[in-house]
C-alpha cells in the first residue's frame, strides 16, 4: 500500500501542469544587497582601523584629532553612497508559462537617479546608463520541459535550470551576470 501511494504521488508530480502559472519576484537584488551589506557597520569599523592605522604609518606620528574627523567624515559618505545604491537599485524578474511547452521570461532593471549620484556617476553616464536599460529588451520567448522540480528552459542554445518547490509556490534560480551569480526566488502569482 505504501509503495502504492509513493508512485502515486510520483505520477501526480511528474504531471504537473505549469501552463498559466506565473513566478515573479519585484526585486532579486534586495537580497542580494541585503547579505551583502548585512554586516556594514562591521565592515565600516574595520576600514576605520584600516584607514587610521595607514595614515599614520604615513605620517609616522599619531594622528590629530582633526584628522581622525576627516577620515570619519568620509568613510560616513561612503557609507551614505553605498546605502543608497542598495536602496537605488531594482532587478524585476518573472515568468510566465504560456502553454505546456512556451514561457516568456521578464526582466526590468531600474537604477535611480539619486543612487547613480551617490554613487559619483557623472550626468553624461547616468543619462547613457538610463538609455541603455531603456533599449534593453524587457522580455524574451523560452521553451521549457519540466522533469520533476526541475524546469529546464531553453533560450537559442543556451539551457538554464530553476527548481520547483514541493508545494509548487516558488521558483529558486541562479541569474549568471559573468563571474557574478545572483541567487533569485520567484514566487507564484497565479
Amino acid at each position: 500500500m505504501t509503495i502504492t501511494l509513493l508512485l502515486l504521488s510520483l505520477m501526480a508530480g511528474a504531471q504537473t501542469s505549469m501552463k498559466g502559472r506565473m513566478y515573479a519576484n519585484p526585486n532579486i537584488m534586495q537580497q542580494e544587497l541585503s547579505e551583502q551589506f548585512k554586516d556594514i557597520d562591521k565592515t565600516m569599523a574595520d576600514k576605520r582601523k584600516e584607514a587610521i592605522a595607514r595614515a599614520e604609518r604615513e605620517k609616522g606620528r599619531r594622528l590629530t584629532a582633526d584628522e581622525v574627523k576627516r577620515i570619519d567624515a568620509e568613510l560616513a559618505q561612503a557609507k551614505q553612497m553605498v546605502m543608497a545604491i542598495k536602496k537605488g537599485m531594482k532587478t524585476a524578474v518573472s515568468i510566465e508559462f504560456k502553454s505546456e511547452k512556451d514561457a516568456v521570461m521578464r526582466m526590468d532593471m531600474n537604477i535611480s537617479d539619486e543612487a547613480l549620484k551617490a554613487a559619483g556617476v557623472g550626468w553624461l553616464k547616468r543619462k547613457a546608463l538610463k538609455a541603455a536599460l531603456a533599449a534593453a529588451p524587457k522580455s524574451h520567448k523560452v521553451t521549457y520541459e519540466v522533469k520533476g522540480n526541475l524546469i529546464i528552459t531553453t533560450d537559442e542554445d543556451e539551457k538554464d535550470t530553476l527548481h520547483l518547490s514541493t508545494d509548487g509556490k516558488y521558483i529558486y534560480g541562479i541569474m549568471d551576470e559573468g563571474k557574478k551569480k545572483t541567487r533569485m526566488t520567484l514566487t507564484r502569482t497565479r
